[in-house]
């Protein structure tokens, strides 16, 4: 029997490219902005917008998984679909007022956020604008064209501007408002579609956003232990290791990052059609298409390290060639991770499962330091032994879910109706 996987194919392939392009356009406007601004301007932009990384991740809640569900789960019913995004929009400005709050707080506390208080507030409204983009609505319906162009138009015009408007070390707040003048682009263009698409958005009452808030919850632990993964190692570095290290482990982890940027498409392309059809097949379609490349890819990783280094940073960074070798299995490891998490477990209702691995993994990281820590042996080689060793305790537990459960997947009937 025939597997119809195009719509799939469609959704990924567009996500791909807007994944691409995330990749492509900061790695086109960074370079040029290190060289405008002074080194300690720079680093505002980077620190502002690592804290903002926190705010947008308090504001999202994990509805882009959530809200993604319940747009699936209405079955294309217009009605029933504006009411999710209007509780889903109340939600997210209960969260954006408890986010600003915090923020203020951390203006007030820590100088670099204090000295630039204006520089950081017009940053958060870029931010907050991103609550009347609805990502998780296009993902639903399965209109991942929306969600890409409207990231290609409102980015590129941003990125554009850039070049044109920033000439110098005193243009430093052009950049926050380059972007909310980006996500405003954004906004009108959505909001322009769901007119197009007939889509009017009904607000809920109270009860019934603290239940969105409730029922998201979990995905929002699993997207915040994730986070704490990889931010806790580069702390660790920074506070036992020397500068020089940290330069080391810096440009490995956005190695490993951008490596991973290709394997979310792949999941956010098949998750609506898991959701809709339970199809097991599809899955393992997608595994054993993407399996090949993903290995070819570590293996291209471990034998051009030290050239893709010497591209990637210079000369001067070909030392690190030892721990991009050692981060090979973990490429690997995240690519099975990730489809073996909202995609195979996400559908049959196994949420807390998916979010409690993430956390038992944080949690075995965590022990694992602390166990570095007290036995003297803090170096770049064991942090990422105990990264590749947390993430395989991951996949581990997910795959022992998958098995306990699998019988949900009612694969027989299905291929019936095909």
């Amino acid at each position: 029997m025939k597997l119809k996987i195009s719509k799939s194919a469609s959704n990924i392939a567009l996500l791909y490219i807007m994944s691409i392009a995330q990749v492509i356009l900061p790695l086109v406007t960074l370079p040029y902005l290190a060289r405008i601004f002074t080194v300690s301007n720079y680093g505002v932009i980077s620190y502002v917008k690592s804290v903002m990384v926190y705010a947008n991740l308090i504001m999202q809640f994990g509805f882009l998984l959530s809200g993604t569900r319940e747009i699936v789960e209405a079955k294309g019913n217009i009605e029933k679909i504006g009411k999710i995004v209007g509780k889903i929009t109340q939600a997210k400005l209960l969260l954006s007022v408890i986010a600003f709050i915090v923020l203020l707080i951390m203006i007030k506390t820590i100088p670099i956020l204090n000295k630039h208080a204006i520089f950081t507030i017009i940053m958060f409204c870029q931010v907050f604008l991103d609550i009347f983009i609805y990502e998780y609505l296009f993902r639903g319906i399965e209109k991942m064209n929306i969600v890409t162009m409207r990231y290609l138009i409102s980015k590129g015009i941003a990125v554009a501007l850039t070049f044109a408007i920033i000439r110098n070390n005193g243009d430093l707040i052009k950049i926050p408002l380059l972007d909310v003048l980006g996500s405003l682009i954004a906004v009108f263009w959505v909001n322009f579609e769901m007119k197009r698409l007939k889509i009017k958005i009904t607000f809920d009452s109270f009860n019934n956003v603290i239940s969105a808030l409730r029922e998201s919850s979990i995905y929002f632990i699993s997207d915040m232990s994730g986070t704490a993964f990889n931010a806790l190692n580069t702390v660790c570095v920074g506070i036992f290791l020397s500068a020089r290290d940290v330069a080391f482990w810096a440009l490995t982890m956005q190695f490993i990052a951008a490596v991973q940027s290709l394997y979310n498409p792949i999941q956010d392309g098949i998750y609506p059609e898991m959701v809709k059809k339970r199809d097991l097949k599809l899955f393992r379609k997608i595994i054993l298409f993407f399996s090949p490349l993903v290995l070819l890819g570590c293996l291209i990783t471990f034998l051009g390290a030290p050239l893709i280094l010497t591209i990637v940073g210079g000369e001067k960074y070909k030392a690190a060639s030892f721990l991009m070798r050692l981060s090979v299995p973990l490429l690997f490891i995240l690519f099975l991770t990730i489809l073996c998490g909202w995609p195979l477990l996400g559908p049959i209702g196994k949420v807390k499962e998916v979010t409690f691995s993430t956390v038992m993994g944080a949690v075995c990281q965590v022990m694992g330091l602390v166990i570095l820590v007290s036995c003297h042996l803090m170096t770049m080689f064991w942090i990422m032994v105990l990264r590749n060793l947390s993430q395989a305790v991951v996949l581990l537990m997910r795959l022992g879910y998958f098995n306990k459960y699998k019988y949900l997947y009612n694969e027989k009937k299905y291929n019936k109706k095909k």
